[in-house]
């Protein structure tokens, strides 16, 4: 099961396909969330940040290439992963969708598996916390399928925060984050948590990482890393 914590917007406006779509989601393990317009779909961006968008060509009140150029042009959206659907399967359309942004498109009909396929393929390409591998970083190592995390192959007891915490960093090792991009990236814009907090979490978890607590580096005015040097 891929992880619970990954929430889709899915942007089409057929009733049909949406239930198709959404029943085929959650069932591979995600959360997701529907709306009817590219005016909906912008509301909802502003309460929270979705892992991925699925996005129709053809919606009531604009076509979805514009909603996917603005998108593109905001700095706090323009990295999430967005899959067209379109009912158009010429060729002209496929590589406008991609000039606007598009990580992929999938035409319509598709088969439900195709559509799951192609998103986890995304994912884990985009956000490689959310792939089903073993994270490794000096004695460490992390399985996101049994959520379990073992020093020297001795298995660790870590709170969830510093588990997601730790999952990030391992992802991204050698790349310094910002207390609110960690914010962002681990607890979602949608959770009220002041910077601080990050501190305290970082504190835990590099008491949980015990002889290992030297992999979290603290970046002097900047925030944190994980990194092996």
């Amino acid at each position: 099961m891929m992880a619970t914590d990954t929430t889709i917007l899915i942007v089409e406006d057929e009733p049909a396909i949406v239930e198709l779509v959404s029943f085929s989601l959650r069932a591979a393990g995600w959360n997701t969330f529907a709306v009817n317009t590219t005016a909906e779909a912008w509301e909802y961006l502003q309460r929270r940040t979705p892992q991925l968008i699925l996005l129709d060509w053809m919606l009531p009140d604009q076509s979805g290439l514009r909603l996917l150029s603005k998108i593109r042009s905001d700095r706090q959206f323009n990295e999430i992963p967005v899959i067209m659907l379109t009912a158009k399967s010429m060729e002209e359309d496929k590589i406008a969708g991609l000039d606007h942004g598009a990580d992929d498109y999938v035409t319509k009909p598709f088969s439900p598996r195709e559509l799951t396929a192609r998103i986890k393929a995304l994912l884990r390409r985009k956000s490689p916390e959310h792939a089903q591998t073993a994270l490794t970083a000096g004695p460490v190592v992390l399985d996101p399928v049994s959520c379990t995390v073992k020093i020297e192959d001795s298995k660790v007891d870590i709170g969830h925060a510093e588990y997601k915490l730790l999952k990030f960093f391992m992802a991204h090792p050698e790349r310094v984050f910002s207390r609110s991009q960690l914010l962002d990236k681990v607890w979602g814009d949608h959770v009220v948590i002041e910077e601080r907090t990050v501190d305290v979490h970082v504190l835990r978890l590099r008491k949980v990482l015990k002889n290992a607590e030297s992999l979290i580096k603290t970046v002097r005015s900047v925030g944190y890393m994980l990194s092996e040097k």
